[in-house]
């Protein structure tokens, strides 16, 4: 049995040490705010210093702000605190840049406050990634809270709750494993959740020893390293720098001394996989014992169902110089060669306009491995221009001739989503580009701009899909667009070519507020569009027979696939050995962008029934997928993650019988 160091850091996302009750602000009406009723109080500020902030959080959507301004805000407790007591919340600074101070006074007396706490040095900046723990005088009745910052930024709070003061005491330990695949080439990879909850905050417990086996795991000699990391019940990155130590046992003891906190105490099993990974395996743990001060504990439940997929961290923050890596594109080209197409967003995760070039990927065995990346598309770097940025990448491939072509946004200054105007030059509107490939995606010919054959000179800016195009069994070429009217409102649509990309047309808007698309063509002919709705809480899906002349809502249209408001990706594959099947991946949920799931029908999209669903990655992320056959077995996934790209690929008979595979 080897023995392994402690490695601890908290995790960006996600929340711990709180009870069930903490508020959340949830409830709450988003905006600047005199005064706010919660269930712990009353909240009243003198100034512009409160606002309930919408959009980041520790959990959910929405947390509380001071701003930073002048004043100060004050909580009269709903109750006052009868013993003594402890508050407890998540924190961040909003900017690094000074002066910042962040007290916290009590009044046990009417008007008599004094300070019970001082987090000048203690909030770190972003990331929710401060637990604020405060000790409150019996009796208290308010709670004043001052903050100074530069303006318009401030310190966020979140998950406020009271505790009372008393010694800590164990509750049911807990073992959990979300959908997280574990990718070659990343550092730190979640593979098994250990919740340790308690109550009371005196005399804390302390954690001294947990066993690890990687029962279930394909091959061991894939792990080159097991770590234990403290977080929060999101694995969804953030976890700061791991312990690593080569291993070759099924089994691991992590000791040390970790002192627990009152509330929920998470902490990951967490692994490093070898360069030559079999990406085609699996990952799997269990925690069999703990030691809490002195006390072994046996888990009788300490593994539960399931293992993760292991794949392949394609792009990651840092590589080849990059900050992020975003707007997932893919395609099999007719020699069975998989291209991978994404922005690369050199100073970090900002969309256009800015410093933005198209990469490539290439793999020829089916996404095992994969060539060094290159630059399909660079339009400059002129900073007078805002580094003349191109983005937002569509790959298709000309089923005819075998050529690869790529569509993408140039944005000559500020000729992006939201400083484009009308007209049709660069230094007017955004720039539809195109660039090719006769060589299998291994060099790219020069741009070619077809703004002015397509673009409506009134509209505000014409663009690609993102994510990839078709070539019809008439041998059309067809890849998915969107354009903001002389109005700003956004309408998805199809550009299209009859002579191998001589020449292109446009078609008609689908639906007011609609943007990023995919498309299929159907059994009959016709071209089935899938569209992001600005609406929220389902996609919008349209079809047409004239090449985009005129649509039809489909009969699922709003209805059958749900999401918030995201790019997904569709495909009509006709599957070796089984027959054609509509493959669809986005994130289904209609709040955040999460849950990262593939669903199949086999009725071109009528319906999609829940038993061919699966879960791919259960975590946080940007949201944008990409499907494409990898070989005639699997289907591959290019995904983001939090600025980065993965890949998987996904036996397509698993796919087909979720229910027999080893995860749902």
């Amino acid at each position: 049995m080897m023995r392994m160091k402690w490695c601890f850091s908290l995790i960006a996302a996600g929340g711990c040490g709180l009870m069930a009750a903490a508020e959340s602000f949830e409830a709450s009406k988003p905006g600047r705010t005199g005064v706010l009723e919660t269930a712990l109080g009353k909240w009243t500020a003198e100034g512009e210093v409160l606002e309930v902030h919408s959009g980041h959080a520790k959990e959910g959507r929405q947390s509380l702000r001071l701003t930073g301004a002048e004043g100060w805000v004050v909580l009269e407790l709903a109750e006052p605190t009868n013993v003594a007591s402890r508050l407890s919340f998540w924190s961040e600074r909003w900017t690094s840049r000074g002066p910042f101070e962040f007290r916290i006074e009590a009044s046990v007396d009417e008007g008599d406050f004094k300070e019970v706490w001082q987090g000048d040095k203690q909030v770190k900046v972003g990331g929710f990634l401060t637990k604020v723990e405060v000790p409150l005088p019996e009796g208290a009745k308010a709670l004043r809270f001052r903050c100074t910052a530069p303006a318009n930024s401030g310190v966020m709070m979140d998950l406020l709750d009271f505790q009372e003061e008393k010694p800590m005491r164990l509750l049911e330990t807990e073992v959990v494993q979300p959908v997280v695949p574990v990718l070659v080439r990343k550092g730190v990879n979640p593979v098994l959740g250990l919740k340790i909850p308690t109550e009371g905050a005196l005399e804390p417990l302390q954690l001294e020893a947990v066993e690890v086996e990687m029962t279930g795991t394909t091959r061991l000699q894939d792990v080159a390293a097991v770590s234990l990391i403290s977080g929060g019940p999101d694995p969804s990155g953030g976890f700061g720098e791991s312990f690593d130590e080569e291993t070759k046992a099924g089994r691991i003891a992590f000791s040390g001394s970790r002192e627990l906190t009152a509330g929920d105490n998470w902490f990951w099993v967490s692994v490093r996989l070898k360069d030559d990974a079999d990406i085609d395996g699996r990952v799997d743990a269990q925690v069999t014992r703990l030691k809490i001060s002195g006390k072994v504990i046996e888990l009788a439940n300490g593994n539960v169902p399931g293992s993760q997929r292991i794949g392949v961290g394609l792009r990651l923050l840092g590589d080849d110089g990059s900050k992020a890596y975003r707007i997932p594109g893919m395609a099999r080209t007719n020699k069975g060669t998989l291209i991978a197409v994404y922005d690369i967003r050199y100073t970090g995760g900002h969309d256009l306009p800015g410093d933005i070039d198209v990469g490539v990927s290439r793999s020829t065995d089916a996404g095992r491995n994969w060539e060094p990346m290159k630059v399909a598309m660079d339009m400059g770097r002129d900073r007078r221009h805002a580094y003349d940025g191109v983005g937002d990448p569509c790959v298709f491939v000309d089923r005819v001739t075998g050529r690869i072509w790529i569509a993408a946004l140039w944005s000559h200054g500020n000729r992006a989503w939201n400083g484009s105007g009308p007209g049709l030059k660069p230094e007017e509107t955004g720039q539809l580009v195109l660039v090719w490939s006769d060589d299998d995606g291994k060099t790219w010919s020069k741009p070619r701009n077809i703004t002015e054959e397509v673009k409506d000179p009134a509209w505000r800016l014409l663009l690609d899909g993102p994510g990839t195009g078709i070539t019809m069994r008439d041998g059309t070429l067809v890849f998915p667009a969107q354009y903001r009217a002389a109005d700003g409102k956004p309408w998805s649509t199809l550009i299209w070519s009859a002579d191998r990309g001589e020449t292109w047309k446009i078609g008609s808007g689908v639906k007011s507020d609609t943007t990023e698309a995919q498309l299929i063509e159907l059994a009959d002919g016709s071209i089935m569009i899938n569209c992001r709705d600005n609406r929220g809480g389902a996609r919008t899906v349209a079809v047409t027979r004239d090449l985009g002349k005129t649509w039809a809502l489909h009969p699922t249209d709003r209805k059958a696939l749900p999401e918030s408001v995201c790019m997904a990706s569709l495909l009509n594959w006709d599957v070796p050995g089984v027959g054609p099947r509509l493959f669809f991946s986005n994130p289904a949920t209609t709040s955040g962008r999460h849950t990262m799931t593939i669903k199949v029908s086999a009725d071109e999209g009528m319906t999609w029934p829940e038993t061919l669903h699966t879960i791919y990655d259960k975590r946080s992320g940007a949201g944008y997928s990409c499907l494409a056959p990898a070989d005639d077995k699997h289907l591959g996934i290019l995904y983001e993650g939090p600025l980065e790209m993965y890949f998987l690929r996904i036996p397509v008979a698993e796919l087909l019988d979720p229910a027999s595979a080893d995860r749902q």
